[in-house]
């Protein structure tokens, strides 16, 4: 590989120390399908989508296509106002989401639209408090930030007012919690930051009584489970629980274009009728982005991609729970839903050795932001069976890799 280490480059000197403990130190090129290459023409498979938002694979040949034919159609368009573009894809995607959501606003990034949703639960309810779950990780913006279960938080001192996070999985901590000044309750139904812990409709439809008995929003967060990578359109509607708000995230645009999108329920769409201008976004739902998703969402419905990430979710959750079986004191876990998978180490410092060595065979995926000590595999959810293969391949012979150099050190290490 071409490290960048050897090859000086205009690049913040931390994020390339961290990049070369990861094995990542090397210039990104030529992505297709399941796949990334190095500088040096090495292929490597891609289980990260880049962070989610290239479900359909790297450089779909029918979004690049839409990409073309938008730009030499339209251009970025004006928020405020109306274009058949906007009004295609916000149909398109009520008919695409769990019934019941069929009001949209437009974002460009996950964050972005974690925040316009806790604007408008404040608004809409006239409450102010704000509830996330532990092990929650929603973005870098404002509300985002405030509501994640970050190690970093004290490097910024005073955050969002009336934001709190209880525990996982407590239904009578929640019960307890959420009360007549609590505007939404926000979650990930498959947190893939925090060892892809995953809620059961047990737990899900708890909450969706707890919160309507107390007049209180359900917010789901989907940025990763969604669009088809849990099994079905969105992991929401696996589980059977639909949530008054549901941010889809930037798979929308499946990697072609940045844009995201909020769906809502039509009684908070009152409150927008009141309050029309809550939420501007310079760039959110831009005309040319608009036409690529809107041709992203048509194949989504053409290859159901759900089905494919249901099967060899199952394939590769099992011939994972097999190795982590042989490879006892370095794997302790293997958890997640569909193509949202992720490996539990002993120790965050087994994680990154695991990345690095994975990286020299072939695999490239990342540490989880929330549980350091968890790897993330995010792969195409039109992965191909003998693709899967590979990627188990890589990870037993880098299991092995790690199980041998942990043989070697010394006591406390």
């Amino acid at each position: 590989m071409d490290h960048a280490s050897e090859t000086p480059l205009p690049f913040n000197p931390g994020t390339l120390k961290r990049m070369k403990r990861l094995g990542h130190d090397f210039l990104e090129s030529a992505p297709d399908g399941s796949w990334i290459e190095d500088s040096e023409g090495t292929r490597l498979l891609d289980a990260t989508s880049a962070g989610g938002i290239c479900n359909l694979g790297r450089r779909p040949p029918a979004l690049t296509e839409a990409l073309k034919k938008a730009a030499f159609a339209t251009d970025q368009g004006n928020f405020p106002l109306i274009s058949s573009e906007k009004a295609d894809l916000a149909e398109a995607l009520a008919g695409f989401a769990p019934e019941g959501l069929s009001r949209v606003m437009f974002s460009v990034v996950r964050g972005e639209s974690v925040d316009f949703s806790c604007k408008l639960a404040r608004g809409a309810t006239r409450r102010t408090e704000l509830i996330s779950l532990s092990g929650s990780w929603f973005g870098h913006t404002g509300f985002a930030m405030a509501l994640s279960d970050r190690r970093d938080k004290h490097l910024y001192g005073s955050l969002i007012p009336d934001t709190r996070t209880i525990p996982w999985g407590d239904p009578a901590r929640a019960e307890e919690a959420v009360t007549e000044k609590t505007a939404a309750l926000i979650l990930e139904p498959v947190q893939a930051e925090n060892r892809g812990r995953t809620a059961t409709r047990e737990y899900l439809s708890d909450l969706r009584a707890i919160t309507r008995n107390k007049g209180a929003l359900l917010i789901f967060d989907e940025t990763q489970s969604g669009f088809g990578r849990c099994g079905d359109r969105f992991a929401c509607r696996a589980l059977g629980v639909t949530p008054d708000i549901l941010i889809t995230g930037e798979a929308l645009g499946a990697g072609i274009f940045p844009i995201c999108a909020t769906l809502f329920t039509p009684k908070l769409h009152r409150f927008l009728n009141a309050h029309p201008l809550i939420h501007l976004s310079t760039f959110g739902g831009s005309d040319v982005g608009c036409r690529v998703a809107l041709a992203a969402l048509r194949e989504y419905e053409r290859l159901a991609p759900w089905k494919n990430a249901l099967d060899m979710g199952k394939r590769l959750k099992e011939g994972l729970t097999r190795l982590q079986t042989g490879f006892p004191t370095l794997l302790t876990s293997v958890d997640g839903m569909g193509l949202l998978l992720a490996l539990t180490f002993a120790s965050q410092r087994k994680a990154v050795a695991f990345c690095r060595m994975a990286a020299g065979n072939g695999l490239f995926t990342v540490p989880g932001a929330v549980a350091c000590e968890s790897v993330v595999l995010r792969p195409s959810l039109l992965l191909t069976k003998e693709e899967g293969d590979i990627l188990l391949h890589a990870v037993e012979t880098s299991l092995q890799e790690l199980k041998e150099a942990s043989s070697t050190e010394a006591p406390g290490e």
